[in-house]
């Protein structure tokens, strides 16, 4: 691998670090072809990009975007990096659920916006909620005050009218 070829890799990855919202690190060493093949296609799934790159190259473009400085820590042996820029928490997800069933994909690290995890934290990290289950929880309790509200406007006719009704009864007999 020339010079070029090292300075593009570097400027991927940079890139890469630099639209993340997380980044996550793998051991991928224990994990035959057939498997890594289908959490790659879990993670495009879930907007996630799933890169290999060399230690050293990954280790110069953490310096050169100044973000997730502790993962430099962990650039040891066989190495996979989860790119997530939505979903922050999908990539925990998936490698949680192949680890459930084969204990071949560990998590080395991982960083979370501005948060550093490290591997030991996997479960935690795929029980958070989703994005779209935070936006989803927010807008229902924003909700709940609203049906509330008609609940008790509904409430309070329904009585209007058995009131009249019940007079109305009363007069005619």
């Amino acid at each position: 691998m020339n010079k070029n070829e090292k300075a593009e890799l570097i400027a991927e990855a940079k890139e890469l670090i630099q639209n993340a919202s997380a980044v996550y690190l793998t051991d991928y060493s224990k994990i035959n072809v057939e498997d890594i093949s289908e959490i790659r296609n879990q993670f495009r799934k879930d907007g996630v990009k799933y890169r290999i790159f060399k230690n050293t190259l990954f280790k110069r473009a953490l310096v050169e975007s100044g973000k997730f400085e502790k993962l430099a820590d962990h650039l040891e042996g066989m190495t996979g990096f989860a790119f997530a820029s939505t979903n922050p928490v999908a990539p925990a997800k998936i490698i949680k659920k192949y680890n459930d069933t084969s204990q071949k994909f560990p998590l080395k690290a991982c960083y979370i916006e501005t948060q550093y995890f490290d591997g030991s934290k996997l479960k935690e990290l795929a029980e958070l909620p989703t994005k779209e289950e935070v936006i989803a929880g927010i807008l229902g309790s924003l909700n709940s005050p609203a049906s509330g509200i008609v609940g008790s406007i509904a409430a309070v006719i329904r009585d209007l009218v058995s009131v009249v009704d019940e007079v109305s009864k009363k007069k005619a007999a």
